[in-house]
């Protein structure tokens, strides 16, 4: 299974990765939101792990822009934001679970 992590948090990112890893997964990285859309948009993704607050291009923008294209894979918000609103936004935009 190929997931994706997009986090603009290097130490962060490089967790999340290396978890999914561990448990066997093969993992991609990216470090902002327009790498990760291109990453997404480009490749077959069986899932993917995505912040909000990115640089270049915000998280929410990144799941619209890829549900506009088609793209189906399930996307998993994970971020510090916990606003009912940004989760509604999250969930609004095309994401399956906000974390």
């Amino acid at each position: 299974m190929r997931v994706l992590v997009v986090e603009d948090d290097k130490d962060l990112n490089r967790q999340v990765s290396d978890a999914l890893i561990d448990a066997g997964y093969v993992v991609d990285r990216a470090f902002d939101g327009e790498e990760g859309h291109f990453l997404g948009d480009t490749e077959p993704y069986d899932a993917v792990v995505l912040d909000i607050g990115l640089p270049q291009m915000d998280g929410i923008s990144v799941v619209e822009r890829w549900r506009r294209g088609g793209r189906k894979m399930p996307v998993l918000i994970l971020t510090a934001r916990d606003r009912w609103s940004d989760k509604v936004a999250g969930i609004d935009a095309g994401a399956d679970d906000y974390v």
